[in-house]
């Protein structure tokens, strides 16, 4: 099991180095969100087995979901930002101009 822990760890940081690294589109910082999102609800289901415990957990139900929430509020940020600034590159977006 360490190497499937080992995976799921090194999936998790690089996905949160590619989002602090590539910042160049919106595109490529929601991906990296998703990915994170992914590695986390992966370990929390696969947590339950490791510990072999018999009752479900409901924690991994409401990371799906909150993930799911992200990628629809990503997703309308990023059709709001294309349509106002005409791409998704993210040094267009600033937060001081209103």
């Amino acid at each position: 099991m360490a190497t499937l822990h080992m995976s799921f760890y090194s999936a998790f940081t690089l996905s949160s180095l590619g989002l602090a690294f590539h910042r160049t589109h919106l595109v490529s910082a929601l991906l990296c969100l998703e990915s994170m999102m992914l590695a986390m609800y992966i370990m929390l289901s696969s947590w339950p087995v490791e510990t072999q415990t018999t009752t479900p957990t409901l924690v991994p139900v409401i990371m799906l979901a909150f993930s799911a929430c992200e990628a629809g509020t990503g997703l309308a940020m990023l059709v709001a930002s294309t349509r106002t600034h005409g791409s998704d590159h993210l040094h267009n977006l600033n937060l001081l101009q209103c």
